[in-house]
C-alpha cells in the first residue's frame, strides 16, 4: 500500500544531515557484519536496527521526516549487506596471494560491483517491487517500524521501547564475550572421541551472536542446520574417520578428515541447493521482466508519473554501467600484471569482463527475486558466489588446462577469486536494493532518491571495509593463513570459496566427494518439496549444506537459538499488537549479535595495541586475569551464565512489550525476519 505524496508540501527526503547519519550508522554495522561474516559466515541484516537508531537521533530535531530516516536505513543496509564481500576477499589471504588488503583495490572492488549491483537492479523494480505480490518480509518489517516511529504518543513509546531492546541485547552479549577474554567464563567445549574403530566429536561456542542469528532465521533454517550437522557429525565424520590415523591423536584424526572430506561434501550439497533455487525463480523473473517492458511501454505513450514511480533514468543507468566497466578492466589489469593472464590479456580480460556483465545481470535477477521472496539476507547469496568462482575457475581451465607450474596456477586462483570478488559485490547489493525500495514504496519514498542513497551506502561501506577486514585479519586472522592465532576466524565462505577454486584450476579437486555432497542434496531438495506440498515445515536445503558444511562449533546453538526464537514468537502472535512484539523479538536477537560482533572488533583493536612491540610469543590473552588452572571452573560458569543473561534478555524484551502501550499497529505482518546466506 502506497501512502499518497504531495506537491503542495514536499517532505525532506535526502538531506545532509540523513546522509551524515547514514555514513556514522553505516561504520557502526558494517563492522559488525565483517566480524560476524569472518566467524559463522551469517550477516544479519541492518535496515530495522538502522531505522530505530534513526528515528531515537531524529527525534531531536522537529524537522525530521519519515522519508529522511527512509533514507538513513536504506543507505546503512547497503553498507551493511556489502560486508558479505568477507565470504570472497579473504581468500586471497588464504591462498597466499595477499599478505593484507590493499587499501584502495579492496574499495575499488566493493565500489565497483556495488555500483553495479544498484544499476542491475533499477530496471527490476517496477517488475518485482511494484509488478508482484512477492511478500518482501525485511522490506515490510522496516517500513513498519518506519510508520510506527514516524508517529507520535504510542508510536514514540513503542520506538524507545524498541532502542532500549536493543541496547540491552547488546550490552548483554558484549559483557559475556568480554568475561570470555577475561578468561572468566569458557568460550567454548567439546571433545572428540572414539566409537569403535572411527571417531568423531562435539563441539559448540558460548556465543550469543549464534543465538541471535538463530532466533532471526527461524524454526524451519535452523532444524535444517541441525540435520546438516547431525548429517555431518553420525554419519560422515565416522564413515571416513573408520580406519584412520590415530597416531597423532582424535582430535588431529576428526579435524582432518572434517577439514579434508566432509566439507567439499558440504559443499557439493551447497552448490546444488544454490542450483535449485536458481531454477526455481526463472520463470518469474522471465514474466517479471515482460512486465517491466510492458509497463516502459505505457510510460512512453505520455503517462504521468507519480512521484513514487520515479526511477532513475534508464539512459543515465545505462550511461553507469558502461562507465563502470573502465576501472573494472583496469583492476584485472593491474591485479594481474605479471602473471600468466597476461600471456592473453585481452581475451582473458575481454572474457571477465564480458562473464562479469553477463552474470552479474543474471544474479541481480535472481537476488532481487529471492529477496522478495524469502529476504534479503535469507537469500542464498554465499550460493551464488560459489557458482561464481566455479564458472570463472572452469573458464581459465578452458584457455590455460591445468598448469604444471604451481606459481602460474597460484596466480590464476588469485584471479579467479578476485573476479568472483566483484561478481560479489553485485550479488550482495542487488540482494539488498529491492528490499529497500519495497520499504520506500509503503512509505511513499522517490525511488531515484533512495537509489542515489543505495550508490552512497556503497561508497560508505567500500570506505570502511579494508579497514575492518585488515583490522582483524593482523590481530585475530583466519584459520588456514600462515600464523594464524587461537583467536582466529573462520571465514568459512572465503575458505570453501578458495577450495574450490584451487582444485578446480590445480586439477587435484575430488569430484567424488563434491558427487557424494550433490547426491545428498538432492535427496534434501526432494524431502523439502514432500514437506512443502504437505504443508508442514520446511527443509530448506542450503541450510542443510550450510549445517554440513560448518564446523559443529559454529553451528550448534544457532537451532538453540531458533527454538528460543519460535517459542518467542508464539508468545507474541498472542499479544495485543503481535508485530510489535514480534519486531521487539527482532531487535533483541539484533542486540545480541551486535554486542559481540562490536566487541570482537574492539578486542582485534586490543590485540593490536598489546602486540605494538611484536613480542614473541605474541599476547593472544591481554585481557585474561584468571590463571589457567582456573578453566575448570570457568567450563560450568559459563553456560549457567550464558543461558542466564539470555533468558533475562528476553524476560526484559517481554516485559517491554507488555508495559509499552501501542497504537493501531502496521497493516502487514512481518514474517520470517532472516538473516540466513
Amino acid at each position: 500500500m502506497t501512502e499518497p505524496s504531495t506537491s503542495a508540501r514536499p517532505m525532506a527526503e535526502l538531506t545532509l544531515r540523513g546522509i551524515i547519519l547514514g555514513a556514522l550508522i553505516t561504520i557502526l554495522f558494517t563492522a559488525a557484519n565483517v566480524y560476524a561474516g569472518l566467524k559463522v559466515g551469517l550477516t544479519f541484516a541492518t535496515s530495522i536496527p538502522a531505522a530505530v537508531v534513526s528515528m531515537a537521533i531524529l527525534k531531536a530535531f522537529k524537522s525530521g521526516t519519515i522519508l529522511e530516516n527512509n533514507i538513513v536505513q536504506t543507505i546503512a543496509s547497503a553498507a551493511g549487506t556489502l560486508a558479505a564481500i568477507v565470504f570472497v576477499l579473504p581468500g586471497l589471504i588464504m591462498v597466499g596471494w595477499w599478505s593484507g588488503f590493499p587499501y584502495w583495490t579492496t574499495v575499488a572492488v566493493c565500489i565497483t560491483g556495488g555500483v553495479l549491483g544498484v544499476m542491475f537492479s533499477v530496471p527490476l523494480r517496477r517488475a518485482l517491487v511494484t509488478g508482484t505480490d512477492l511478500p518482501y518480509p525485511e522490506g515490510v518489517a522496516a517500513a513498519e517500524v518506519l510508520k510506527v516511529g514516524s508517529g507520535s504518543g504510542a508510536g514514540d513509546k513503542e520506538n524507545a521501547a524498541g532502542l532500549r531492546t536493543l541496547i540491552v541485547g547488546t550490552i548483554f552479549s558484549g559483557v559475556f564475550a568480554l568475561l570470555g577474554k577475561m578468561k572468566l567464563v569458557a568460550e567454548e567445549a567439546g571433545k572428540n572421541f572414539a566409537v569403535g574403530g572411527t571417531a568423531t566429536g562435539w563441539s559448540t561456542s558460548w556465543s550469543m551472536l549464534l543465538i541471535g542469528v538463530g532466533h532471526l532465521v527461524g524454526i524451519s533454517v535452523g532444524a535444517a542446520m541441525f540435520f546438516g550437522m547431525l548429517i555431518s557429525w553420525t554419519v560422515l565424520v565416522p564413515y571416513f574417520a573408520h580406519g584412520g590415523d590415530i597416531s597423532g591423536g582424535i582430535d588431529a584424526l576428526v579435524g582432518s578428515t572434517f577439514r579434508g572430506q566432509v566439507r567439499f561434501i558440504g559443499a557439493g550439497t551447497i552448490g546444488v541447493a544454490a542450483i535449485w533455487s536458481l531454477l526455481k525463480i526463472i520463470g518469474p523473473i522471465i514474466a517479471g521482466l515482460r512486465s517491466a517492458l510492458a509497463a516502459s511501454r505505457a510510460r512512453q505513450d505520455g503517462q504521468a508519473l507519480d512521484i513514487t514511480e520515479r526511477d532513475m533514468p534508464i539512459g543515465v543507468v545505462a550511461l553507469i554501467t558502461l562507465a563502470t566497466l573502465v576501472p573494472i578492466a583496469w583492476l584485472l589489469w593491474t591485479f594481474s600484471a605479471g602473471g600468466p593472464v597476461h600471456d592473453h590479456a585481452f581475451a582473458v580480460i575481454g572474457g571477465s569482463l564480458a562473464y562479469v556483465l553477463i552474470v552479474g545481470v543474471l544474479i541481480a535477477a535472481i537476488c532481487g527475486y529471492m529477496a522478495g521472496l524469502i529476504g534479503a539476507s535469507n537469500s542464498p547469496v554465499s550460493g551464488v558466489g560459489i557458482l561464481a568462482v566455479l564458472g570463472a575457475s572452469l573458464l581459465l581451465v578452458a584457455v590455460f588446462g591445468h598448469e604444471a607450474d604451481p606459481s602460474r596456477t597460484n596466480a590464476l586462483i588469485a584471479y579467479a577469486l578476485f573476479t568472483t570478488a566483484i561478481i560479489f559485490s553485485i550479488a550482495t547489493i542487488s540482494n539488498d536494493n529491492l528490499q529497500d525500495l519495497k520499504t520506500g514504496q509503503l512509505v511513499g519514498a522517490t525511488p531515484w532518491k533512495q537509489q542515489l542513497a543505495l550508490i552512497l551506502g556503497v561508497v560508505f561501506g567500500s570506505l570502511a571495509i579494508p579497514l575492518v577486514l585488515d583490522l582483524l585479519k593482523n590481530t585475530l586472522g583466519f584459520v588456514g593463513m600462515p600464523g594464524a592465532g587461537p583467536n582466529a576466524l573462520s571465514a568459512p565462505q572465503a575458505a570453501l570459496i578458495s577450495s574450490i577454486a584451487k582444485g578446480v584450476l590445480g586439477g587435484d579437486i575430488d569430484w567424488n566427494l563434491i558427487g557424494l555432497g550433490a547426491l545428498i542434496g538432492v535427496g534434501v531438495i526432494i524431502i523439502d518439496e514432500v514437506l512443502g506440498k504437505t504443508g508442514k515445515m520446511r527443509l530448506p536445503p542450503l541450510a542443510v549444506g550450510m549445517g554440513i558444511y560448518l564446523p559443529m562449533g559454529l553451528t550448534l546453538l544457532i537451532p538453540v537459538g531458533a527454538l528460543i526464537g519460535h517459542f518467542y514468537d508464539r508468545w507474541a502472535k498472542r499479544q495485543a499488537n503481535p508485530e510489535f512484539a514480534e519486531r521487539m523479538g527482532v531487535l533483541a536477537a539484533t542486540g545480541l549479535i551486535v554486542g559481540e560482533s562490536l566487541f570482537g572488533v574492539a578486542f582485534a583493536g586490543i590485540l593490536a595495541w598489546a602486540n605494538r612491540n611484536s613480542p614473541i610469543p605474541p599476547n593472544d590473552a591481554p585481557l585474561a586475569i584468571m590463571p589457567e588452572s582456573f578453566e575448570s571452573v570457568a567450563l560450568w560458569i559459563a553456560p549457567l551464565l550464558f543461558f542466564g543473561l539470555i533468558a533475562v534478555s528476553y524476560t526484559m524484551t517481554r516485559k517491554l512489550v507488555s508495559k509499552t502501550p501501542t497504537g493501531s499497529g502496521p497493516e502487514t505482518p512481518a514474517d520470517d525476519i532472516a538473516t540466513y546466506r
